[in-house]
């Protein structure tokens, strides 16, 4: 019984049939024969069907050489079609040359894409790496018609899969013999059908001061730990470049690009009439490299084509092997630990050079942390439009377990160093409304760039003026930048700060800093041998009765997040300056009251401040800085800022 259900059951999905399609009655009298016949083969007919699941139809029917590493349903057509199919099974070489002999003058973009996807396909079963090149030029003729040949309907799968393909196998062309990677070069190539000569200028290879080397081709590499990768989907062949200094050739922004850094790069061979060249076997082009700064899109027959970016395996390769997760815990434990082999770099990092007019978002790490800890934000912002469009990155890196006061005034410094040299005439309006964020201790970091402390910070731990001290000791260089108001006690806040975003910060401090845990990791800090000859000078000040209370030493990070700590008691209780917008981001987790949670280091009344524009609770642990909730927050707040800019017409907020 179970056997007829099933039975009933399939027939009563499988579709109608049309009796008017089905022509006339079979005649009783059939021939016995035939009967037999249709018998034997389970009436099965020449021509059918057979039902299959959506999945699999859809990958038939999509299927190409990149995808399935097999011809598409378009190619396989037009081989049927041709009568050389089999032929090109048992010589592929000579199917191609046929079928490249049978191309019409103009059109033809049927045979043409076959051309396209045929030669991918001989590559790859030979390695004769000219077929590859022969692959991009069928495509591009394909894609770009130049006079002579006829587009592609907007709708036609062809289109992507040409575009694909030629990014491929413009890669896959550039590789030589004995190398792994693709090699710019021009020159004149051998074409199965012809041959083409490349232009191609060195000074391509040329970024902020430095040459683009080791090119790696992007579809080649498979990511980890972020949660999203992103292709801009365009024209042209997406690699990553490692950059190497050129001797006697520098720029001084450049000093702040890490030397380890990998470039997104684009590679694009631009092709003369190319669909009009295809018979005569004589084609011309210009090799070209694009780097997403400098442009996004390629006029090609008077229409602006998007480039091909792949910017997140850039970002990840950086990162893969880096010794910032290793600074992580060095740059807390020694104040002393070198950071970069660059005895002048001031912790300011930029990913790119700076663009006229586009607005630097400062990122600021916290404890034990470092820039590498922004990946998931600086991922989704370069792939934003709406970002890149108005702003770029740059990361501040610092000992995080040198005093808050003293990493703040090293922030301080490089910010107003960098705006020096970048802008000296201040006419640069993106960079008169930066906006700093801050994770963690980054944020009171951050606040110490936005307050104005006046004599508040000094009187904490003197009863005299700096004047009134001698200059004949120690602190003599640290007391010439107090008197100057740049130091980390006496200072003025910022100027070309517009904006500030707090996340996870601990304006009251950290219950993690307090009790034993609190004392076990403030003696795991080895102050800078600065800060330690500092001591000295300081308790002989002490013994003149200069200092305003007992001094038990410079103090660490943590003692600055303990929550009975002076100076963290003062800086929570100074308001940010008037013109400066200031947003907070807290992490609490659970599903309990905010005001009563935490983040498993802070507390939300540790972390909440007034007069903020914003408040945003994200359901998350301290580290927060990548949960989708606070990238959504900071690109809502940076929008936000654009808007404000836009509005005034120079920079979001100024003061007197």
């Amino acid at each position: 019984m179970q056997v007829i259900d099933d039975a009933k059951t399939k027939s009563r999905n499988r579709p109608k049939r049309d009796p008017t399609r089905l022509g006339p009655a079979v005649p009783l009298r059939f021939p016995v024969a035939l009967i037999l016949i249709f018998v034997i083969s389970g009436c099965a007919t020449p021509i059918g069907v057979r039902y299959v699941e959506p999945g699999i139809a859809y990958h038939t029917l999509t299927a190409n050489v990149l995808s399935a590493e097999m011809p598409s349903s378009f190619t396989s057509r037009e081989l049927i079609n041709s009568n050389l199919y089999q032929r090109f099974e048992d010589e592929p070489e000579k199917a191609l040359a046929v079928m490249h002999a049978g191309l019409a003058p103009n059109g033809d973009e049927d045979r043409v894409f076959a051309l396209a996807e045929l030669s991918f396909v001989h590559a790859q079963n030979s390695g004769d790496r000219s077929y590859y090149l022969a692959s991009a030029v069928y495509a591009y003729a394909f894609l770009f018609r130049g006079e002579h040949g006829t587009p592609p309907k907007g709708l036609d799968p062809r289109f992507r899969w040409a575009a694909d393909i030629y990014n491929q196998a413009l890669t896959r062309a550039a590789m030589l013999d004995r190398q792994e990677y693709p090699v710019p070069r021009g020159g004149r190539f051998k074409l199965p059908f012809g041959e083409i000569t490349v232009e191609f200028d060195q000074a391509e290879l040329l970024w902020a001061g430095f040459r683009l080397t080791n090119f790696v081709p992007a579809a080649d590499i498979a990511i980890r730990g972020l949660q999203n990768r992103y292709r801009i989907a365009g024209i042209g062949a997406p690699l990553t470049a490692t950059i190497e200094a050129i001797e006697g050739f520098t720029i001084k922004q450049s000093a702040r690009v890490p030397p380890r850094i990998k470039i997104p790069v684009t590679a694009f061979l631009r092709l003369d009439d190319p669909r009009g060249t295809l018979k005569s076997g004589k084609i011309t082009g210009t090799l070209k490299f694009f780097t997403p700064e400098s442009t996004r899109s390629v006029q090609i027959d008077g229409v602006d084509v998007p480039i091909e970016y792949e910017t997140t395996t850039a970002l990840a390769l950086t990162l893969e092997g880096s010794p910032l997760w290793d600074l992580e815990i060095a740059g807390f434990r020694s104040g002393d630990f070198t950071l970069t082999r660059m005895k002048t770099w001031d912790g300011l990092i930029m990913l790119q050079p700076h663009v006229h007019g586009r607005i630097p978002v400062v990122l600021v790490h916290g404890t034990a942390s470092s820039p590498a800890r922004w990946a998931e934000l600086i991922n989704e912002l370069q792939n934003d439009q709406r970002f890149w469009e108005r702003y770029e990155i740059w990361l501040f890196m610092y000992n995080t377990g040198n005093p808050v006061s003293t990493s703040a005034a090293g922030l301080r410094s490089a910010l107003s160093t960098a705006v020096a040299e970048l802008d000296p005439a201040g006419k640069d309006p993106g960079l008169q409304q930066m906006v700093v964020v801050g994770h963690s201790q980054g944020g009171l970091l951050t606040k110490l760039c936005v307050v104005d402390p006046g004599t508040r910070f000094w009187e904490i731990l003197f009863r005299v003026t700096p004047e009134e001290i001698e200059l004949g000791s120690e602190l003599s260089e640290q007391l010439a930048l107090e008197r100057a108001r740049k130091g980390t006690l006496l200072f003025e806040p910022l100027p070309f700060v517009g904006r500030v975003v707090f996340v996870a910060t601990p304006h009251r401090g950290s219950y993690r800093a307090l009790g034993f845990l609190g004392d076990l990791a403030s003696w795991f800090v080895n102050l800078p041998g600065r800060l330690t000859r500092v001591t000295i000078a300081l308790a002989t000040l002490q013994a003149k009765g200069l200092l305003a209370g007992p001094f038990t030493g410079v103090p660490t990070a943590i003692t600055h997040m303990n929550p009975s700590n002076r100076f963290l008691q003062t800086l929570a209780s100074m308001p940010i300056v008037e013109g400066v917008t200031a947003h907070s981001i807290i992490a609490v987790e659970g599903e309990g009251n905010p005001e009563d949670g935490a983040d498993g280091i802070v507390m939300y009344k540790s972390a909440h401040i007034d007069g903020v524009a914003s408040e945003k609770v994200v359901r998350s642990s301290h580290s927060t800085q990548g949960h989708p909730e606070t990238i959504r927050e900071i690109k809502r707040i940076l929008m936000e800022h654009v808007m404000g800019s836009q509005l005034t017409g120079t920079a979001v907020s100024s003061r007197d």
